[in-house]
């Protein structure tokens, strides 16, 4: 095993006793019953992330805002460039998951900071989750895992489970109402979790951020995916990072007394206060399937200073399933595209 991936499992475990368990109360799944769960659904494809498997690292560079200075002490948003690891995937445990379908996008991060400080967050193309906690992420999963004689799941158990619990199907009709994005660059990109942002007088705010892409939004006709086929977002990446023009605005919607921050299928209501925290350029994309963020799980608990995590369960419970799954990546020789 090469020095880096030691260093990153353990990373790993570090973050996984000092962060993990201050909210353990919270995350009652067994995470290796979890990461099991997650292979039986939607299979084991060895070395590869057990969620967003197809992906492609890139680099970029990060600089904040005076108002984002104004609601936290995070060397993040000092305003001056902050170097940031990307990760670009398209949702789901298949490494051959097609680009041209209306599916998950995944923009995981890690920005760099001052004196070995790291901040890592995982983004994705719905402003909720799949689940509002560990336990019913579990039984959501169980409900999906096909059967052992027809290799299909069963429709009768997926609408019982999602009968008794609705709010699971709300990312699945987000996607369905959008085009197929045109790029990993031309989508809105959410944290779903809210955090609390800390500032200089110890005044906290809680909200829940999105990456707004600054050349807008850009879709696909469904004849115009087809024309794609399944594998055009990494070559396309590639050209739109050559050409300047991949570039996120760090935007923060901030609750107020009485709205729901302890749960990613409910967000924010609409019309919440954003303010603009500062914008990440992407400047430049992995030739190959390889780059810095192949052994990096982008735990949302390895968080700076001047920014909390609230109560929602379901951020400290993705920790564990996520050190389990880069071991068992390792073992079997870590893969990202």
């Amino acid at each position: 095993m090469k020095l880096p991936l030691l260093s990153a499992v353990a990373a790993a475990a570090s973050a996984l006793s000092l962060s993990a368990f201050a909210q353990a109360p919270t995350a009652q799944v067994d995470p290796t019953a979890f990461l099991n769960q997650f292979e039986s659904t939607f299979g084991k494809f060895e070395g590869y992330r057990r969620s967003g498997a197809k992906g492609i690292c890139a680099t970029g560079e990060f600089v904040g805002t005076a108002d984002a200075r104004g609601l936290s002490t995070s060397s993040a948003f000092s305003g001056k460039p902050v170097p940031v690891l990307v990760r670009f995937s398209v949702g789901g445990a298949n490494p051959g998951a097609p680009d041209n379908g209306k599916s998950q996008r995944n923009f995981a991060l890690q920005f760099n900071l001052p004196g070995g400080e790291l901040w890592q967050m995982g983004n994705i193309s719905a402003p909720v989750f799949g689940a509002s906690s560990p336990q019913q992420f579990l039984g959501r999963l169980a409900s999906l895992q096909p059967d052992p004689q027809t290799k299909k799941p069963d429709p009768a158990k997926i609408k019982a489970f999602a009968d008794e619990n609705p709010e699971v199907l709300l990312q699945g009709k987000h996607f369905a109402s959008l085009p197929v994005p045109s790029s990993f660059g031309s989508v809105n990109y959410w944290g779903v979790h809210a955090f609390g942002f800390v500032n200089a007088k110890g005044d906290k705010r809680f909200g829940k951020w999105i990456f707004e892409p600054t050349d807008g939004l850009q879709g696909l006709t469904d004849e115009e995916a087809k024309a794609k086929g399944p594998n055009f977002l990494f070559d396309e990446l590639r050209q739109r990072v050559k050409d300047n023009k991949v570039s996120f605005n760090f935007n923060l919607e901030l609750a107020e007394a009485g709205d729901k921050i302890d749960s990613a299928t409910v967000p924010l209501p609409a019309g919440r206060k954003k303010v603009n925290m500062g914008m990440l350029k992407v400047t430049s994309v992995s030739p190959d399937a390889g780059g810095d963020c192949l052994a990096i799980t982008f735990n949302p608990m390895i968080l700076p200073k001047g920014v909390e995590p609230s109560a929602d369960p379901m951020i400290a419970a993705r920790v564990a399933p996520y050190v389990l799954g880069l071991g068992r990546r390792l073992i079997e020789g870590p893969k990202q595209q």
